[in-house]
């Protein structure tokens, strides 16, 4: 089974501004003379993590990460403003314009996965290759299933009763609503409660197996704030998208070589989503493993490396 890399530091590192007030913390690392690819996060608003880096060859990679608007170390830090998906689709291509690459390779997880397609299918002739894991299609449905009590709430029931008793009774019903007026309180001891009873959620939920580090990682404030504001945002507002607009326009990027790669037992985004980003792109390749839905989970990591290290043979 596949490992990932070596720990690796970037050889470059900017503030990069995209406009609206925001300025982006955006690194490079690998091989500058590599073949590029850019490592889109999940959340949104989850931020970098040092192991993200190592899912690629250093020797073989030129590896572009950045932080999405208000997340990790950009900033304003969790701001909402003139922060939904086609901004961040917009910013991804400022970035590859500013680093002089002509196409590269796209890279993302979770919602860095519903990114990536939104990414994908706006520039098409930018993009060499795809690799997605845990995929989220921002669809009603899959906000329910995790958010709303839509059917997590049935295999995590305890974690569950936490997640809604941070909200009075007469408030359940609407759930991301309820939690949004907390989230853009004046009073910053409510944002903090609020966002942090989300994380726990959210953090819970990540791995197949009891991680209660993981869920200590997404209740600190420095995650938790970000990553509660700005999903709640993106949420209520249906990420941004048309209806169905990640699949109905799957047919503008049918031709890119695409790896996609599925935790069986994901409890945040259910394999069900995989299965039907598959049906409308059969020719890419599919894996469906034992795991949860964390990229850090060994079956999830083997996965990704073979499709990177695939890739890095091809266009390498």
């Amino acid at each position: 089974m596949r490992k990932l890399y070596p720990e690796t530091e970037p050889y470059r590192t900017e503030r990069f501004p995209v406009g609206d007030g925001h300025a982006l913390y955006l690194e490079e690392c690998g091989n500058p003379r590599g073949l590029p690819v850019v490592f889109l996060h999940g959340g949104p608003g989850a931020g970098l993590a040092d192991y993200h880096r190592r899912f690629f060859d250093p020797a073989r990679w030129r590896v572009v990460l950045f932080d999405q608007r208000g997340a990790g170390r950009s900033t304003p830090f969790a701001s909402l403003e003139a922060n939904t998906t086609p901004h961040l689709v917009a910013d991804i291509e400022r970035i590859r314009a500013h680093l002089g690459i002509d196409r590269w390779v796209v890279f993302g997880g979770s919602w860095g996965s519903t990114l990536a397609l939104a990414y994908a299918e706006a520039h098409p002739d930018r993009v060499t290759g795809l690799v997605l894991r845990g995929i989220f299609l921002a669809r009603p449905e899959e906000i329910r299933w995790f958010y709303e009590g839509g059917g997590a709430s049935w295999i995590l029931p305890e974690k569950w009763q936490r997640y809604a008793a941070a909200i009075p009774p007469e408030e359940r019903g609407h759930l991301i609503e309820a939690y949004w007026k907390r989230l853009t309180s004046d009073d910053e001891a409510v944002r903090v409660a609020a966002a942090q009873a989300w994380g726990a959620w959210e953090g819970s939920a990540l791995t197949l197996a009891e991680s209660p580090e993981t869920e200590a990682e997404f209740t600190a404030p420095e995650v938790a704030v970000s990553l509660a504001r700005i999903e709640a945002h993106y949420f209520r507002h249906r990420a941004f998208l048309e209806p169905d607009q990640l699949l109905r326009d799957v047919p503008k990027i049918r031709h890119i070589p695409a790896t996609i790669v599925h935790g069986r037992y994901d409890v945040i985004c259910p394999a069900k989503t995989a299965f039907d980003l598959h049906a409308a792109w059969p020719e890419a390749a599919f894996h469906v493993v034992v795991s949860g839905h964390a990229a850090s989970e060994p079956a999830i990591v083997d996965k990704l490396i073979e499709a990177t290290d695939v890739l890095a043979d091809r266009f390498g």
